[in-house]
């Protein structure tokens, strides 16, 4: 692996496992099946990474009438986030697989953009977050069909049990984003 200046590099002495190699698991799940089922989980990871980011920050600089309900919102999802992407994580490590972490890791399996870091209004944060989850949605339904096929159904409802989370968390979105919600753009200017 090629160093790059932010990087630390430790002593590959302690290198248990290079970080997109599958090892063998425990679950007897053959090893090109849990290659694949890593890849994509790793997607998962790194598309809840940056959508945990992404309303993290939004409910750090949410202001406006509907600040304590909206902020409210947004630190528990954040929290329901986290749990996701634990979950997931630990279900990569059964598989004999690494999560993705770090920049370049996450970069390289994300499905979804990383928001440049200016201060947004609420309504364009929020409907950034509501296409976050959608699109997160698309892909963890296509990634249970995945797991089925490949006879995987521990990871299957794993992905189902969240998937229900993802889409309650976007359904909020959506009211929020409703026109009776939230000061409209064109009704300030």
């Amino acid at each position: 692996m090629m160093s790059t200046p932010h990087l630390r590099s430790h002593d590959q002495s302690h290198v248990r496992q290079e970080w997109d190699a599958v090892a063998d698991n425990g679950l007897h799940l053959e090893q090109d099946v849990a290659k694949e089922l890593v890849t994509a989980l790793n997607s998962e990871v790194s598309g809840l990474y940056i959508l945990f980011n992404q309303v993290r920050k939004h409910y750090w600089l949410v202001e406006g009438a509907e600040l304590t309900l909206i902020s409210d919102f947004l630190e528990d999802a954040a929290d329901r986030l986290t749990e996701m992407t634990d979950d997931i994580a630990i279900r990569i490590s059964a598989l004999g697989g690494v999560p993705a972490c770090g920049p370049m890791g996450i970069r390289q399996h994300a499905p979804i953009f990383i928001e440049e870091a200016h201060h947004y209004d609420i309504r364009s944060s929020l409907e950034r977050d509501l296409d976050g989850y959608a699109t997160l949605a698309v892909q963890w339904r296509e990634h249970i069909e995945l797991a089925d096929q490949l006879g995987d159904k521990a990871t299957s409802e794993l992905l189902r049990r969240h998937l229900k989370t993802l889409e309650e968390d976007a359904h909020v979105l959506d009211r929020y984003l409703a026109d009776d919600t939230l000061v409209l753009r064109n009704a300030t200017g």
